[in-house]
């Protein structure tokens, strides 16, 4: 029964190590393809990046005044449907958790976009829940996205007067940083005295030049977080790869030493059968 049971621990072990070398592979391959998806992603951020910044400066221009007798606040999360790559997904909802917590009193509504944000926060949060895309950060962004997500936005019949972006900013390959990018209304805008001081702008030049800026900004935010996702798992897969080869390290010293244990038993029995039967 001894040996049985040294027999079915070093299979076990073979098994196990014959496991862990094989995620190794995987990760080591999903780290090259990583790689080559972010330089690829940093490539496309620096075009994108003019975007936001051009859309941005209308916020910056003007001192947008929002009225506090109507509460009503929206958050736009940008996060994928691919998991794998760190705290990338957990570190937006957990801006967003947070300021739920601390507005309680005013009526937020969330938009989510990919399905990592609607899978964290639907248990506690899901009565919040106003617009969800999902099937989105397969692919690297495209503007018709952005467009699309700007246009639902702006034609949902929730009124509101504040909105925040939620997005993974790049930094380098091993840093970014979460941000808050404030929005307005088209109401709130077109409201604004220094708008009010061109004449030829009505409410409707006002709404097709917020959509067409939204876009712009929703569009530089995916990139900028499609860079930050795709630097994040190439460290996460670096890592895991590192773990994987700590881990066929200490299973290889196992499995040798367990052998060695097996065969030297083996070898006592052995000889002391032969020494009974002289």
């Amino acid at each position: 029964l001894t040996g049985i049971r040294n027999m079915a621990t070093l299979k076990d072990v073979a098994l196990r190590l014959r496991s862990v070398k094989n995620i190794q592979k995987i990760t080591k391959s999903m780290k090259m393809v990583s790689a080559a998806k972010f330089a690829k992603a940093e490539r496309d951020l620096r075009s994108a990046r003019s975007y936001g910044e051009g859309a941005a400066a209308l916020y910056k221009s003007i001192e947008l005044d929002t009225d506090e007798k109507k509460p009503n606040h929206m958050m736009i999360a940008l996060c994928s449907d691919r998991g794998l790559c760190g705290a990338v997904h957990t570190s937006i909802c957990r801006v967003i958790k947070s300021d739920l917590a601390d507005t309680s009193d005013t009526n937020t509504k969330l938009i989510l976009v990919g399905d990592k944000a609607r899978a964290q926060l639907q248990r506690l949060h899901r009565s919040n829940f106003l617009l969800v895309f999902t099937d989105y950060g397969r692919k690297p962004p495209q503007f018709v996205e952005a467009a699309h997500i700007a246009r639902e936005i702006l034609s949902n019949d929730f009124q509101f007067e504040t909105a925040d972006l939620v997005y993974n900013k790049f930094r380098s390959v091993i840093s970014y940083e979460t941000i808050k990018e404030p929005l307005r209304s088209v109401d709130v805008i077109a409201s604004n005295e220094k708008i009010l001081s061109y004449d030829d702008v009505d409410h409707e030049v006002v709404r097709s030049y917020q959509e067409f800026a939204l876009a712009n900004t929703i569009f530089a935010a995916m990139k900028d977080g499609a860079a930050s996702e795709q630097s994040a798992r190439m460290t996460a897969m670096d890592n895991a790869s590192k773990n994987a080869g700590e881990m066929i390290d200490s299973l290889t010293l196992t499995y040798n030493r367990t052998r060695q244990a097996v065969i030297t038993r083996e070898l006592i029995e052995i000889i002391s059968g032969a020494a009974a039967l002289e």
